[in-house]
């Protein structure tokens, strides 16, 4: 029998990607992040583009938020630039929920996770700016991996180690995972440029590239962790990406403890 007094699994929202299929648009999210929440602990809830009400109604019931990747970028009208390459994917709606949805739930102190595009996203709803392609920027290896020079490449070489990254002393990635260098796969043509104001470097690529960072207290009310590698990526086979999804489910959870016991009125 199932204990009724359990509490009930805390929901994260996965914000959605917008696409078309058969020349129908849809709402997207790759599976290999819901089944990351999975291992989180948590219940996943894809969410579509909303507007300020929704957003509102929506924060008051989730306990967490993980920003995903996607073969889209950040539109660089967002950090003053105009479009380098009319090529690549972008998703304006994405950008118009994300965007103000990265400032709400920091400010609320929701527990986030952000990885590639959602690292990407993070750092220009806060004043940032990015690269628009790292591997035309000189001192920097090409972070698009094997993927960036052949689109045919199988999809496990693509997301096979390619570098080392070296974690920062005493911040939240070094906290999660207790560890000072490990390896990390690479699929990103974009990056952070310039760090927003108060965003604290958690790891550094052997170039210099900034691959995570933090977003420290009392700016930001709970905790938060930017990645721009797929710790989701075959996360149960890989220690560190358990670690940080182990992390992240503590404060999702935590944060689901406290709001169960708010007040849910006035006297």
């Amino acid at each position: 029998m199932s204990d009724s007094s359990a509490s009930p699994l805390p929901l994260v929202v996965l914000p959605s990607c917008q696409r078309e299929h058969d020349g129908h648009p849809i709402h997207t999210v790759g599976r290999k992040y819901v089944d990351a929440v999975r291992l989180a602990g948590a219940l996943p809830l894809i969410a579509p583009p909303c507007d300020a009400q929704e957003l509102e109604a929506l924060l008051g019931l989730v306990d967490g938020v993980l920003l995903t990747g996607s073969p889209s970028n950040v539109h660089p009208s967002h950090f003053g630039e105009a479009v380098l390459n009319p090529g690549l994917p972008l998703d304006p709606l994405r950008d118009a929920f994300t965007l103000p949805l990265v400032r709400a739930v920091l400010a609320r102190g929701i527990p986030l996770l952000a990885i590639c595009r959602g690292t990407q996203e993070v750092n220009v709803a806060l004043g940032g700016s990015l690269y628009q392609a790292v591997q035309d920027e000189p001192g920097f290896i090409d972070h698009r991996g094997p993927e960036g020079a052949n689109p045919d490449v199988e999809v496990e070489e693509a997301y096979a180690p390619a570098h080392s990254v070296s974690v920062q002393p005493g911040g939240v990635l070094a906290m999660a995972t207790g560890r000072s260098q490990f390896e990390v796969n690479s699929l990103h043509g974009q990056g952070v440029r310039r760090l927003a104001p108060g965003l604290q470097v958690e790891a550094l690529a052997p170039d210099g590239f900034v691959e995570a960072f933090s977003l420290p207290s009392p700016q930001a009310a709970g905790f938060n962790l930017c990645l721009q590698w797929h710790p989701e990526w075959q996360a149960a086979s890989n220690p560190v990406s358990m670690d940080i999804f182990k992390a992240f489910g503590k404060a999702v959870r935590e944060h689901q403890a406290r709001r169960l016991q708010a007040p849910t009125g006035n006297p």
